[in-house]
């Protein structure tokens, strides 16, 4: 093969919890795979950033009310054997990976038992923590596992462009006449060469994360556009429950392109949400206060703000939290005094940001999607764990238990001597630009990208309306249609894949947010 095209067993987008899982289940059982991100270095995605915790137990037999608390903060739209799977397996996975292979240092007491804390939806606390930073520390071990780990190559600086198909690319009519669509691999573009690569695989696995950044406030990272669920659109797999986005109710309010999010487990601790006159509100609007599920404390936030005609609501952990805040909370502590707050004596500003992705790629127990061949995992898949509304920390337990099943799978897959057919990956194409008319213009992509933040924040955001909705559909069709033009006559580049994979993904939102008429969850119809 020539310099732009190579072949591995397992290609793997995404480096966060679910890909790097995957790939020490499939190192684990001797087999070659290749990681790849777009960033620069492998922990620039969302799971470095997540704050609170993973669920772990409270106790023997709390799988059944781990189950309860999920279908509830759920709206019961969950899948309830996946909710059962999640709450009797994830505890054995964060025992036997995290703790016992990877030694992630999560809190103890000073008896030396686990720091266990509550978030709201959850009825007791059974979330690990490593104060507020868990995330980064669970992926700083994680990825020192990776590197270490023989036959697993990182290449960084590489972006999945679309993913190959034998219905869709194969130059053989004998592969687009079987009734069974096959995944082959994607094709990548190398940012550090300006060139789209063929990347062939046994078996592909999506693991490219969330959606926040096509909606004007998020808490995510530059790389969450939905490039996975729109690649896995376009090659024709179930996407599900595409309109179930999770606003977090408490980001803090600053100017950035990136909200920084004030974890739930600070309100956990004790801290109440008030508003500008210092009114604690969340008991107006619902029993469990400021522990109830996310989408009740974000309307109830949005719902003051409109009345207050205020900019933001504060968090007051100062007045209402025993707790040492410095030591518990040092990575919040260390970004409001970045902006002059001291949450030790005085509130927090908090605003809703987009958050979380409930939808996604279909896929059953073992990562499996509607295409054979292709996996997805962690963000950018449905599982049908997380129905109408997550439930706080189990986002990362989802990535880890998935990311398990998903290189398992595959394992025994390949050992059944399945590997991908040669003459398959010869009918596979390499890239062909589809034009060379220099017209990309900057100013251009920073309107378009704009156009859709706007119109998915303010028509498809938070609450939703028919006419909201109708507007976003007709608009984002228009902006779609006519970057697909463009596509088709101008230089692949980094920024025209982005606003590619971000105007579709909007679109596969709002398409969703439009079909379905009954209000539940994240997904609030006002009419």
């Amino acid at each position: 093969m020539h310099a732009d095209r190579f072949k591995t067993q397992v290609l793997i987008i995404g480096t966060g919890i679910a890909g790097c899982t995957a790939a020490l289940a499939l190192a684990d059982a001797g087999l070659e795979v290749t990681l790849i991100t777009s960033d620069f270095a492998p922990d620039q995605g969302n799971t470095a950033l997540a704050q609170g915790g993973i669920v772990f137990e409270a106790g023997p037999g709390d799988a059944a009310d781990l189950e309860r608390d999920m279908l509830t903060a759920g709206w019961r739209a969950n899948l309830p054997r996946a909710v059962r799977h999640l709450a009797r397996k994830g505890p054995g996975a964060v025992q036997e990976l995290l703790i016992d292979r990877l030694g992630v240092d999560f809190a103890r007491r000073d008896d030396g038992s686990w720091d266990l804390i509550r978030e709201g939806g959850h009825g007791k606390p059974r979330i690990l923590h490593c104060a507020d930073f868990t995330g980064r520390a669970i992926m700083d071990c994680l990825l020192d596992a990776v590197h270490a780990a023989p036959g697993v190559r990182v290449l960084t600086g590489r972006t999945a462009v679309d993913l190959l198909t034998s219905h869709h690319h194969s130059t053989r009519l004998e592969f687009k006449h079987q009734l069974t669509n096959q995944c082959c691999g994607a094709y990548v573009f190398n940012r550090e060469v300006g060139r789209v690569e063929t990347l062939l695989a046994d078996c592909t696995v999506l693991a490219t994360g969330g959606i926040g950044q096509v909606y004007l406030h998020t808490t995510n990272t530059a790389s969450s556009i939905g490039s996975g669920m729109v690649m896995a659109e376009r090659a024709k797999a179930k996407i599900v429950n595409a309109e179930y986005v999770q606003f977090h109710p408490t980001a803090l309010y600053h100017r950035a392109p990136r909200k920084f999010l004030v974890s739930e487990a600070v309100r956990g601790a004790g801290a109440r949400l008030v508003n500008a006159k210092g009114e604690a509100f969340m008991a107006r609007y619902d029993s469990r206060a400021d522990l109830a599920p996310r989408d009740i404390v974000t309307r109830a936030i949005q719902e003051e703000m409109l009345h207050s005609g205020e900019d933001c609501v504060y968090l007051d952990a100062a007045n209402h939290v025993s707790r040492d805040l410095q030591r518990s909370f040092p990575t919040i502590y260390a970004k409001c005094r970045e902006i002059g707050v001291d949450m030790t004596s005085e509130p927090i500003p908090v605003v809703p940001a987009a958050h979380y992705f409930c939808g996604g790629v279909l896929t059953d127990e073992r990562g499996r999607t509607t295409i054979s061949r292709l996996y997805a995992a962690g963000e950018c898949a449905c599982t049908g764990i997380h129905g109408a509304n997550r439930l706080a920390s189990t986002s990362l337990l989802e990535g880890l238990v998935w990311g398990q099943a998903v290189g398992r799978d595959i394992a025994r897959h390949l050992r059944g001597r399945t590997a991908l057919p040669r003459r398959l990956a010869e009918a596979m194409p390499d890239w062909v630009n589809p034009g060379d008319v220099q017209n990309e213009d900057p100013a251009l992509i920073a309107q378009d990208w704009a156009t859709i933040r706007h119109t998915m924040w303010n028509y498809v955001g938070i609450t939703r309306t028919s006419q909201r909705l109708a507007r976003a559909f007709d608009d984002l069709r228009s902006l779609q249609r006519h970057l697909q033009d463009f596509y088709k006559s101008t230089p692949i580049s980094q920024s025209l894949i982005d606003l590619f994979h971000g105007c579709h993904a909007a679109f596969i939102v709002t398409e969703a947010a439009r079909a379905n008429p009954e209000t539940r969850g994240c997904h609030y119809r006002a009419k």
